[in-house]
């Protein structure tokens, strides 16, 4: 039997509320998606202004930051001509993204979901998504 470590509601809505405050501290209307560890969405919000583009790659971002339990801005790298990865951006029908804003939420060790940002710059999108891991990580904090 497994015991699976996975993001509540309640922790997604953090993840949230951390993103988009950055968000608006940079002035980017953002698309953020929080996934369960096996990338399946648990909570997503559209800022008013998030382009509509980026719904889905804010979503699929997160999706392939759970599965690959890591950053989409590693899976880049790791997928260049030459590397390791080439090519796994067209595995899945192109929902694996290897652009920078998906990041996994680690906890204790365990990749327990991911969030998705986009419709900024892909340093725009990380930042945002790593503040809204940040603001779930500081009330984890005992």
């Amino acid at each position: 039997m497994l015991t699976i470590k996975r993001l509540s509601l309640e922790d997604a809505r953090i993840l949230i509320a951390g993103a988009r405050d950055k968000a608006k501290e940079i002035g980017v209307p953002m698309c953020i998606a929080v996934t369960d560890e096996s990338g399946q969405l648990i909570a997503f919000e559209r800022m008013d202004g998030g382009k509509i583009t980026s719904t889905i790659i804010a979503q699929d971002k997160a999706f392939t930051a759970a599965g690959a339990k890591r950053t989409t801005e590693s899976y880049g790298e790791a997928s260049q001509p030459g590397k390791p990865a080439y090519g796994i951006n067209s595995a899945l029908g192109g929902k694996l993204l290897v652009v920078a804003g998906g990041i996994p939420v680690i906890v204790d060790g365990d990749v327990v979901g991911a969030i998705g940002i986009s419709s900024g710059t892909p340093a725009q999108d990380s930042e945002c998504a790593q503040a809204g891991i940040d603001r779930f990580l500081a009330q984890l904090a005992p």
